[in-house]
């Protein structure tokens, strides 16, 4: 794919921490700051944003379509995605009519992010059963899959009620893309490569411990004879004009973060922000040029064409996130197409 096909993102879960004044932000609060957080994206020239699902009372998306479709009425031409949707704790015949829906109300521009999502309070509150984690997500990650390209379809599986020639409508503007979130387990990477379906892969420790799952994301479809779709990256971020001012203003929030959401990986003390931050680390967090040089080493690791930047963690201020979004827009998207499209003259053979 070309620089130009590069693309950019942001997304949030609409997680609901304290606000820079320590106050917890309520729910109709965080949801209108996202709805902003799109429009800012969309003006800014990014090309996708998405929002999450959780079942918890310290997050406030639980259904990434209903968000999505009022950010359909504020934004022109951003795509819109979940990220994810738990599909194993879904009716996919649901989910393929709410995003056909938000397909036809934005235009043409919905997407859908299935996942089996990194926590499991859906399971109890929809009435599965956690020992049939796998079985869920794919006997109907099967479902949707024949729902997006047959219409009617018939279908038999385990952990639904059969379908005879049934008809499902709304029928998106075209293909709804169906993208697979992907933490790092090899065995979903080989499902996705195998089912020639684009794939996030979620960078949460060293970026170059990913690139094996990548070389066998395109080794699976290769095997199956199926053509690799693209593959995404999802990281935290957080951008200012300069390394020093970004990570003083990211700190205390980002630590927050991490306490409240990833416990295990024990408190996160300014030096180990620093080292996570550092060129070779998983976060995202630094002056401009640092996020670009950072985005290029990874793309020559992974071979990615799509980065999704995970904005307002912590209960960062809405200024600082705004910024943020610009930034990633109008500094970093186009330093790092301008510098692909070099690279790609410069390999190209003379």
């Amino acid at each position: 794919m070309s620089a130009a096909g590069f693309e950019f993102g942001v997304f949030s879960f609409g997680e609901l921490t304290h606000d820079p004044d320590g106050i917890p932000i309520p729910p109709a609060r965080r949801l209108e700051e996202l709805l902003t957080w799109a429009e800012v994206a969309d003006q800014a020239g990014l090309d996708v944003f998405g929002v999450g699902e959780h079942h918890r009372a310290d997050f406030a998306v639980s259904s990434p379509q209903l968000v999505l479709a009022a950010a359909a009425q504020r934004t022109e031409r951003i795509r819109l995605t979940s990220t994810v949707t738990v599909l194993s704790s879904s009716d996919p015949v649901r989910v393929f009519e709410d995003f056909a829906t938000l397909d036809l109300l934005s235009g043409g521009r919905a997407e859908i992010t299935a996942g089996r999502g990194a926590y499991v309070e859906s399971f109890p509150l929809f009435g599965q059963s956690l020992d049939r984690y796998d079985e869920y997500f794919e006997d109907r990650l099967d479902l949707l899959l024949r729902l997006r390209d047959e219409n009617p379809v018939s279908w038999r599986g385990t952990t639904r009620a059969p379908l005879q020639d049934a008809g499902v409508w709304p029928r998106p503007v075209g293909d709804l893309p169906v993208w697979l979130a992907v933490g790092g387990t090899p065995e979903s990477v080989v499902r996705a490569g195998r089912l020639g379906l684009p794939m996030y892969l979620a960078i949460l420790g060293a970026p170059a411990r990913f690139e094996p799952l990548a070389r066998l994301y395109r080794q699976a479809a290769a095997e199956a004879g199926a053509t690799p779709g693209r593959l995404g990256v999802t990281s935290h971020f957080y951008v200012e004009e300069t390394s020093q001012g970004a990570r003083d203003t990211f700190f205390p929030h980002y630590s927050g973060y991490i306490s409240q959401n990833m416990p295990r990986a024990g408190r996160l003390d300014r030096d180990a922000l620093d080292a996570w931050a550092s060129p070779r680390g998983a976060l995202f967090a630094g002056s401009p040029a640092e996020i670009v040089d950072k985005i290029l080493w990874e793309h020559e690791v992974l071979g990615h064409t799509r980065f999704l930047a995970q904005v307002g963690l912590g209960g960062l201020g809405q200024r600082e996130t705004l910024r943020s979004i610009e930034l990633l827009a109008t500094e970093v998207a186009p330093a790092v197409r301008a510098a692909l499209t070099r690279r790609g003259a410069a390999s190209r053979p003379r």
